[in-house]
């Protein structure tokens, strides 16, 4: 029962995200988020409203694509005892992106685990997640590095020092 709630809350997510202005103004397409939030793959098209003075992908539109990922994915994995924040970015362009371009985002088992050990004792943890964004022959476009803050929430640190 529970899995299927996932799969249905993964879905809708999916297709919310796909109708949200900035992402539809982009031309940013949330292809797929697999039913455990561990996966998802996004893609940005080409289009005369997204690019840049010398016809390639805006660098903000780029940037934006990878944006809220790895923290809804974190949030759904770790669950409601968890505050998660995307804390800092830094984007590099590798190369021009001259059509279209992809990211495939990927939470694993040991990350989590690596966050819950850091935060058991209710410290903070200020994880670094990576995502490349290639087009479709997989040259590398751009390399995004997500800084996020994870910590239990304050009732739950109360609850483990009792």
């Amino acid at each position: 029962m529970f899995e299927l709630k996932l799969a249905r809350k993964a879905r809708l997510l999916r297709w919310l995200m796909n109708f949200y202005p900035p992402y539809l103004g982009a031309g940013i397409r949330v292809r797929h988020i697999s039913d455990d939030f561990r996966q998802a793959q996004v893609r940005m098209g080409l289009r005369w409203y997204n690019r840049n003075y010398v016809g390639t992908q805006f660098g903000g539109s780029l940037y934006s694509m990878t944006d809220p990922f790895f923290m809804l994915m974190l949030l759904q994995n770790l669950g409601d005892d968890y505050v998660v924040w995307d804390k800092a970015a830094n984007i590099e362009f590798v190369s021009p992106g001259k059509g279209r371009v992809y990211a495939d985002f990927t939470i694993t088992e040991q990350l989590l685990d690596e966050i819950r050990q850091h935060t058991a004792g209710g410290d903070k943890y200020l994880p670094r997640l990576h995502v490349e964004v290639r087009d479709e022959q997989g040259t590398l476009v751009a390399r995004v590095q997500k800084t996020l803050y994870v910590r239990l929430k304050p009732r739950m640190r109360q609850a483990g020092a009792k």
